[in-house]
């Protein structure tokens, strides 16, 4: 009955659905993988996000690389703002999609040492960027600032390329080490986002609070991936029955056609 399954094309078929088969159940555990990573990292945020605010210094400390449980974490720093050695960061975007730069300003401590301060995000001059933009001054004097605390940038985590000769007071990614060479202090790990105080004119825009990763994009993916796998042999059953029935059709009319000629013909 089912001794087509034996042929050329039919066994290619079955081979074809054995390496399907586990292929697709391996795609579901790999997004389940990835769920379970986006899920820690959104609870990761999460709970940066409702700790309680701490001084910087609890936090990081000149050298130090700021981890993923310490990533958003409120932070706050009592200072001066240090605008004479201030830089801006180049191809950053706001809520819009608009091109400009972010504001880095030195943001010097009781002791001595500085905070590198995201201020915010100003428009470019022009098409070209090379011109130091017009930035809105900080407060003045002595203040406390509050503000998200984040890692170094790096290229690799940010797909941003460090490029060089770059215009005067310009700079592709915040990197700490490096900005205490350039200004000759100890600097702290990391760098702040700030949220407080918010600016006058709402120039520089703050940047905006982190978003959560879809993690139940990819639970929804592999269920999806295991459910064609299950339906890889469903399929091949259907197919197989489907084509048992057609074959028995065909040799039902085949041999109710070669009775009929072979029937006596009526005198």
């Amino acid at each position: 009955m089912y001794r087509f399954l034996l042929s050329r094309q039919w066994v290619i078929l079955a081979l074809v659905a054995l390496v399907l088969i586990p292929t697709m159940v391996r795609l579901g555990f790999w997004q389940m993988d990835r769920y379970e990573e986006r899920s820690a990292r959104n609870q990761l945020v999460a709970d940066a996000l409702a700790a309680k605010p701490v001084p910087v210094e609890r936090l990081t400390s000149p050298g130090h690389t700021v981890t993923s449980a310490e990533r958003y974490r409120t932070v706050t720093a009592k200072g001066r703002f240090d605008t004479d050695d201030e830089v801006v960061v180049r191809r950053r975007v706001n809520a819009d999609d608009e091109v400009g730069f972010h504001v880095l300003t030195p943001f010097v401590l009781d002791d001595g040492k500085v905070l590198l301060v995201n201020r915010g995000w100003i428009p470019a001059n022009g098409p070209s960027q090379t011109a130091f933009p017009e930035i809105p001054a900080p407060p003045a004097g002595e203040v406390t600032v509050t503000g998200r605390l984040m890692p170094d940038e790096t290229t690799e985590a940010s797909g941003i390329k460090d490029l060089k000769g770059l215009p005067d007071r310009q700079i592709m990614l915040i990197d700490s080490e490096r900005e205490a060479k350039r200004l000759g202090v100890q600097v702290l790990g990391g760098y702040l986002a700030q949220t407080e105080p918010e600016p006058k004119g709402d120039t520089p825009q703050q940047l905006g609070s982190p978003g959560d990763e879809n993690a139940a994009l990819n639970y929804a993916y592999a269920l999806q991936w295991w459910l064609f796998a299950l339906g890889v042999p469903v399929g091949y059953v259907v197919l197989a029955r489907r084509e048992r029935r057609d074959r028995a059709e065909a040799a039902a009319a085949a041999e109710a056609e070669a009775e009929k000629e072979s029937a006596p013909t009526p005198v």
